[in-house]
């Protein structure tokens, strides 16, 4: 901070003494004037010199002038005055004071410093070096403080700090009000408290409430987030905030953006609205929507309206939309954390290599599980998996396999009438590198199969094969070779002559219109046909492919 030096204002008495005689000239020619409206214009009141020990006056050089030396005391109007020593300019009717300085108003305002310049007609203190203004429990320090009586007002320009029984605020420029308690700061602000400190380029703060009103870019930092926002309200008491203007918080990885933000560090959670998005920059995710809660407390999360959670821990991301986004965290803070997202009502989900629907799904961080319930149906490709429920196990964030139960159906389109068909009890899908390489299909397991001529890639005929337990080999998306264990029956028939119906199995259905084709897609829900929706059957036992000891095919 430059301290102001005494001396150049000494010089420049000269200087305030012809800008009081204009303003005297000019009061003097508006008191000729007819007052508006027949009002008697205020009259002005005088400089009273109240008590020195000695007063001394140059009647023939400076005939306005007095010199008040030692213990001197003024009054104004209500405001009183006091100084080691004085000069007082009859005509202008100002005072220049200097040596402990103190200023006076009612039983609330003391105003302290080395130096003061007062203005009497206009009313303008101007006080220098080591000031003080004290307003009750407020305390404003400064070396250059100018106040307005008129306007009860006091504002510095040089660097000053503002400190009441809760914060300490800091700025180059800044003004208060005793009277109404407020404060405004421009430039370097700073407001320190013990548990967070803000920086911003504007801000308007109140000493009565302790509430901070955010007008420029702004910083809010403590020890466990981070605040941004250019427009807002802080409440530096109860510690809430209700922020504007994409504001954004963030926390241990995850950032909180929203159009407009709500904040409660204490209870510890955040609201924002519209447009907002809640990203986790370790686990590479992001939940998006018109409302988002977040509890950074318990690592709670709840996402609607237009809510998307977003995977992009993978190069392509999978957008994944429902009513309701519903993230919860289990052993919080502690090394054996667990997460479970929940998505209900109307899940649709698209990644270019993969789609889904259901109706909801939970997705168990503990042990990598993804279950889709009611209605569930994946497609990859030309190829569609449903059944009554649908769980897929993940490693490292990439599918490792799937376990379809009850009502299993996989299909694989052919062309625009023939389809690849395979029903059973359950299904075990298995992956590699992202792709299906593997199925195992058990219980009543029914075949639709057309072989290939790899001559002229034309198809042979047409397989139908009943079955206990069938193991189907994939590349490239497609069927490569398929065998049943244990007893099967089926029948060939040639491609002219196919019974009519037989080229589809009992449960076959083809949901293609309800596959969602991109990731704008995902909000537009287009549910199965009433005769299309599936009878939830009692689970009978399913038995693992451990305890059939018909495992899995090994990596290379």
């Amino acid at each position: 901070m430059q301290r102001y030096k005494t001396k150049s204002l000494l010089t420049g008495r000269h200087r305030f003494l012809w800008v009081g005689i204009l303003c005297l000239f000019g009061v003097a020619w508006l008191g000729a004037q007819e007052p508006q409206g027949g009002q008697p214009e205020k009259k002005k009141t005088r400089v009273d010199l109240l008590y020195a020990d000695s007063a001394v006056a140059d009647k023939e050089h400076r005939p306005d002038v007095q010199v008040l030396i030692g213990s001197v005391r003024l009054k104004h109007d209500s405001m009183y005055m006091w100084c080691d020593s004085a000069l007082i300019f009859e005509k202008i009717n100002s005072v220049e004071a200097f040596g402990n300085v103190r200023m006076e108003q009612g039983d609330t305002l003391f105003i302290y410093g080395d130096y003061l310049y007062y203005d009497g007609l206009a009313q303008l203190a101007m006080l220098r070096e080591n000031v003080r203004m004290i307003n009750r429990e407020t305390v404003l320090t400064t070396d250059s403080l100018n106040y307005d009586r008129v306007m009860n007002l006091g504002y510095y320009f040089e660097g000053g700090t503002l400190q009441d029984t809760v914060n300490v605020l800091n700025s180059w420029w800044g003004e208060y009000s005793p009277a109404t308690k407020m404060a405004v700061f421009n430039e370097d602000v700073e407001l320190v408290n013990p548990r967070f400190v803000l920086t911003s380029d504007t801000l308007k703060y109140s000493t009565l409430t302790k509430v901070a009103t955010i007008l420029g870019p702004s910083d809010i930092v403590s020890d466990n987030n981070h605040i941004y926002s250019e427009r807002g309200v802080y409440n530096t008491v109860t510690e809430q905030a209700e922020l504007m203007d994409r504001s954004i918080l963030t926390n241990q990885g995850r950032k909180l953006t929203g159009d407009s933000l709500f904040y409660d560090r204490v209870a510890g959670y955040g609201e924002a609205f519209s447009n907002v998005q809640l990203n986790d920059t370790v686990n590479r995710n992001m939940l998006t929507g018109d409302y988002c809660f977040y509890n950074e407390l318990t690592g709670n999360a709840v996402a609607t309206d237009r809510a998307v959670a977003v995977d992009y821990s993978q190069g392509d991301s999978l957008f994944m939309h429902a009513d309701t986004l519903r993230l919860v965290t289990h052993n919080f803070d502690t090394d054996s954390v667990w997460r479970e997202m929940r998505a209900y009502y109307k899940v649709r989900a698209w990644r270019s290599n993969v789609q889904a629907v259901c109706d909801s799904l939970v997705y168990i961080s503990k042990d990598s599980c993804l279950t889709m319930y009611r209605d569930p149906i994946l497609w990859s490709g030309a190829q569609q998996l449903l059944g009554e429920e649908i769980k897929v196990y993940m490693n490292d964030s990439t599918i490792d396999w799937a376990h379809i139960i009850n009502q299993a159906l996989a299909i694989e389109q052919m062309d625009s009438v023939h389809y690849n068909q395979v029903s059973g009890q359950e299904m075990m899908a298995y992956f590699r590198d992202g792709e299906m390489r593997q199925v195992d299909v058990n219980g009543s397991v029914l075949v639709i199969y057309y072989p290939i001529d790899e001559k002229d890639s034309t198809k042979i005929g047409m397989d139908y094969t009943e079955g206990g337990f069938l193991r189907m080999m994939l590349k490239d998306r497609k069927l490569e070779r398929g065998a049943f264990i244990g007893k099967a029956t089926g029948t060939m028939y040639p491609m002219d002559q196919i019974p009519p119906d037989k080229s589809r199995l009992p449960s076959f259905a083809w949901f293609d219109y309800v596959r969602p084709l991109s990731k704008e897609d995902i909000f537009n829900w287009r549910g199965k046909h009433a005769d299309q929706v599936l009878k939830k059957t009692d689970r009978g036992p399913v038995v693992s492919p451990r305890e059939m000891k018909i495992g899995r095919i090994e990596k290379k």
